[in-house]
């Protein structure tokens, strides 16, 4: 049995990222922040995906893909069963964090109860008052 993620729990394409950023629930946490948003069509089958969002301004290639990976590994020991699309953009603070720390972090923030929760976004035209 492989532990992989499979293609279809995987959020890779860029007008899904831009989608869930859009409209997703935003929760910052200590090493990360969250992007969560509920997919109707997959509610049925309860299907998750998940991606990583790991910039430069972490570090260099070796750098995010330790994240990218610990990021998995985390989403894999906690999958939410709700049909939900997850991205996790990791703070310079994850990579010196340790594992229970991270574990915790995630899981306070995917389950909505920790975290200042943005809710989401919405645009607002501050000149037309």
């Amino acid at each position: 049995m492989t532990e992989r993620l499979e293609p279809h729990e995987r959020v890779r394409r860029r007008a899904d990222f831009e989608h869930i950023y859009a409209h997703g629930a935003k929760r910052h946490g200590r090493f990360m922040t969250m992007f969560v948003l509920a997919r109707e069509a997959a509610a049925e089958s309860g299907l998750s995906r998940f991606g990583v969002a790991a910039t430069r301004k972490l570090g260099g290639a070796v750098v995010r893909n330790r994240a990218k990976r610990v990021s998995r590994e985390l989403f894999r020991r906690h999958k939410p069963g709700a049909g939900l699309d997850v991205i996790v953009v990791p703070r310079r603070e994850f990579l010196s964090a340790d594992f229970p720390s991270l574990e915790r972090d995630y899981v306070v923030l995917l389950s909505g109860r920790g975290g200042r929760d943005a809710g989401p976004r919405r645009r607002t035209d501050r000149g037309a008052r």
